[in-house]
């Protein structure tokens, strides 16, 4: 996610997945008191209220919803001992998170003639170039790295060292293509799992 908002002194991160934009409730809890934004958090998912919410966008929005044991927590919703992080509502009911995990590119994207490497680039960790990803988001300003989370921005700091590597070694735009993807793949698993493992111990 990038800062697009900026509200009583605080930035506040949006991101947007197919021309939909969503806005960063740990930025929002940041305001409260920036050292405890998982305990913000997680007070917040203890509301009855805001489980049902949750559970409403979930039903319209993601076919794999575990209703069954959403109902288990809205039984126990609002009661004193009720606990609750993103982490587990994520994990318990199936709940939506933004996938940054790139697909692999397809042959026809493999063997496309890409006009800059800045496309290449982002092919290999977004899977659209800048005119591709500027027609799926019409309301959006900037580009897609402008909505980039910070893994993803590290990752392509990385591809593009890289990239200067392979251009070095005389490798065609196809084949660098091709490994960029694969190696975006492969950080992007690592930079997710770990950033889980840090929200993880900001829950606890």
């Amino acid at each position: 996610m990038s800062p697009k908002l900026h509200v009583l002194n605080q930035d506040i991160a949006t991101t947007s997945t197919n021309g939909v934009e969503y806005i960063n409730i740990t930025d929002i809890a940041r305001y409260k008191n920036k050292d405890r934004t998982g305990v913000i958090i997680g007070n917040w998912l203890r509301n009855r209220n805001t489980i049902e919410f949750l559970s409403i966008w979930e039903q319209l929005n993601n076919a794999n919803f575990n209703v069954i044991e959403f109902d288990d927590i809205k039984k126990r919703a609002g009661l004193n001992s009720f606990t609750l992080t993103a982490k587990e509502w994520i994990e318990k009911t199936g709940a939506i998170k933004q996938n940054l995990i790139p697909d692999a590119v397809s042959a026809a994207q493999i063997n496309s003639i890409y006009a800059s490497e800045a496309d290449l680039l982002n092919v290999a960790l977004f899977g659209v170039t800048a005119a591709q990803w500027r027609a799926l988001n019409p309301d959006l300003s900037g580009n897609m790295r402008d909505h980039a989370t910070m893994q993803q921005l590290v990752c392509l700091a990385n591809l593009e060292s890289l990239n200067a590597h392979f251009i070095q070694q005389e490798l065609t735009q196809s084949q660098r293509l091709a490994a960029l993807n694969e190696l975006a793949i492969k950080q992007m698993n690592v930079l997710v799992q770990q950033h889980a493992a840090l929200d993880g111990k900001n829950d606890g």
